[in-house]
């Protein structure tokens, strides 16, 4: 599933969502709460549970028929901000000041080998006949599906892979060097199996997106 682009704070959607971040609720009690038609809130959470943000669930109180309750799923609970990059930033800081630059270096390429490890498993099985281009297409998709926003473009003989969003934009905006000439720039060198990555520009550099020169060759 992509990343769903829906704020907490979007419209009717988004107030049923912060309400589910405290617990099940039912659409009775939402309704209550957000003061709106119970069949409004019953529309609302449909649409959510298609999008599987939302999962129901039925909960036996007392005598009678279970009740139909809604509660949030991995995937609507990381809808809401995370301040990861407040660890992140803090644990960079630290390694710096106590082993230096160059051993966090080595650290963010072990990251990244084993973030594109990960990250591998979500691409195709590929035969020894598919091409570079294909392959890279392939890796475009699963950086959409974390929320990268990437595109691929053709200039004459080389691929640009263009992400306008950064997963790691606040701690990208302090470390520049360690996440994007180094993890990010290792990261796609070893989910395309090759060398031959170049990083044309980047956000943190002042860029509206984060491009990479990929050199073609026959496969």
């Amino acid at each position: 599933m992509n990343m769903v682009d829906l704020l907490p704070a979007e419209g009717t959607k988004g107030r049923i969502l912060e309400e589910l971040m405290t617990g099940p609720r039912s659409a009775k009690e939402l309704a209550g709460v957000l003061r709106i038609r119970e069949s409004a809130v019953r529309t609302h959470l449909e649409r959510l549970v298609d999008r599987g943000i939302v999962q129901p669930s039925f909960h036996r109180q007392g005598v009678g028929r279970p009740r139909k309750r809604f509660s949030l799923t991995p995937d609507g609970q990381e809808i809401f901000p995370r301040r990861y990059e407040m660890l992140l930033d803090a644990l960079i800081g630290a390694l710096e000041e106590r082993e230096g630059e160059g051993y966090v270096s080595s650290l963010m390429v072990q990251a990244a080998q084993e973030f594109a490890r990960k990250v591998a498993e979500k691409l195709p099985a590929f035969s020894p006949e598919t091409t570079k281009e294909d392959r890279l297409r392939a890796v475009v998709k699963v950086l959409n599906d974390l929320g990268q926003r990437a595109e691929l473009n053709r200039e004459g003989e080389r691929l640009q892979v263009v992400r306008k969003n950064c997963v790691f934009r606040a701690t990208a905006m302090k470390h520049a060097y360690l996440l994007c000439n180094v993890f990010d720039q290792h990261f796609l060198e070893n989910l395309l199996g090759q060398a031959g990555v170049d990083l044309l520009d980047s956000i943190p550099r002042g860029a509206h997106s984060c491009t990479h020169l990929i050199q073609l060759g026959s496969h």
